[in-house]
């Protein structure tokens, strides 16, 4: 097998002086990057279980569970930022790191779309769309490493990657808190997994073209 050719998810925020700051703080007090990827399964974990108790729960607390959720997913993908950057620019690298930085990522995305299919005001089909999202963001990742793999560059284009994924389900939380504020019972979430599905399956076929197109260009 050839070996894979690791390249760092392109992420503007990595650039920025206040992550440079907070990943040489979480190092001084001694969290290591293979516990910050864990530590982003714990996050998507509470906010897959704020979305799924949604619809068991009054009103009042529906409101406070998607805020949560919400909270929750953007929790992770700080998680996701800090990890490498404590690894890399903080010389904290191990042989395992990149299992521990693909590993969680599948199974927080999984936990975060499943949820979401379960969230408050579930339609008949949402159980289904958050199980499919689940399987296509995976399925979106697997491509990505495959190509990588096979002897191609890490492909990361969209239209819909991880941070698209999570952006569209943090909107979608915040506008079901905001509706239910204003005494609204509107699918937002629904919606959402509708468009995570679709964007991932154009994603996959964009990915899968661009790595055929750059192996067998050489």
């Amino acid at each position: 097998m050839n070996d894979l050719k690791l390249t760092r998810r392109p992420i503007k925020a990595r650039e920025t002086n206040w992550a440079a700051s907070s990943a040489r703080w979480l190092a001084r007090v001694g969290l290591r990057p293979n516990q910050i990827s864990v530590l982003s399964v714990v996050f998507a974990g509470l906010a897959a279980g704020s979305l799924a108790l949604t619809p068991s729960s009054p009103a009042h607390w529906q409101i406070i569970l998607y805020v949560a959720a919400a909270a929750c997913i953007q929790l992770r993908l700080l998680c996701n930022l800090f990890d490498g950057m404590v690894a890399v620019e903080g010389g904290l690298k191990t042989k395992s790191g990149e299992i521990y930085n693909e590993l969680p990522d599948r199974l927080s995305d999984a936990l975060v779309l499943v949820g979401a299919g379960y969230a408050f005001p579930a339609q008949q089909w949402s159980h289904s769309l958050g199980w499919a999202g689940a399987v296509l963001a995976v399925l979106t990742a697997y491509v990505r490493t495959l190509g990588a793999a096979a002897g191609a560059a890490q492909c990361f284009i969209g239209p819909m990657a991880k941070q698209q994924r999570m952006a569209i389900v943090t909107v979608a939380s915040l506008a079901s808190a905001i509706g239910l504020g204003l005494g609204r019972k509107i699918g937002f979430m629904s919606v959402a997994l509708a468009i995570v599905v679709a964007g991932c399956l154009v994603t996959i076929v964009r990915r899968t073209r661009r790595i055929i197109q750059e192996l067998e260009s050489k």
